[in-house]
């Protein structure tokens, strides 16, 4: 199974997440901000990224961003979260080279799916 970085700053949230990956047998590293992110991509990196987009000092997309500027990054699947499910977010989103986009409250259901097609045959950092 695969190694996910959970980024919300939400802990209901992230509890809900981590959970619902756990269950399908991924490992998780969940964490509350931006820059918890940014220093647990520096230690190891994930299979995938589920990352909030509204959070306080460093948001979602900033951490898109620099996630895209790393050595690597622009390769690491990025799933974004968002209660702020508007055009505008999205396209931002998307022109920052996000994967997948998911609003809040997000479907448990199509999370999987996704991650399902993502990992289906291809090697995973904890593989």
């Amino acid at each position: 199974m695969a190694y996910i970085l959970v980024v919300d700053d939400d802990a209901s949230v992230r509890a809900l997440v981590r959970d619902v990956l756990e269950c399908e047998g991924h490992s998780v590293e969940a964490v509350a901000d931006g820059y918890a992110a940014l220093r647990s991509l520096d230690t190891r990196r994930p299979d995938c990224v589920v990352l909030d987009v509204m959070m306080p000092g460093l948001d979602g997309h900033a951490v898109l961003a620099r996630l895209r500027a790393r050595e690597g990054g622009a390769t690491l699947p990025v799933v974004m979260l968002t209660a702020a499910a508007d055009d505008a977010q999205a396209w931002q989103a998307w022109s920052g080279g996000v994967d997948y986009f998911l609003s809040k409250p997000f479907d448990a259901c199509e999370l999987l799916r996704y991650l399902d097609h993502l990992f289906d045959g291809a090697p995973t950092a904890s593989s």
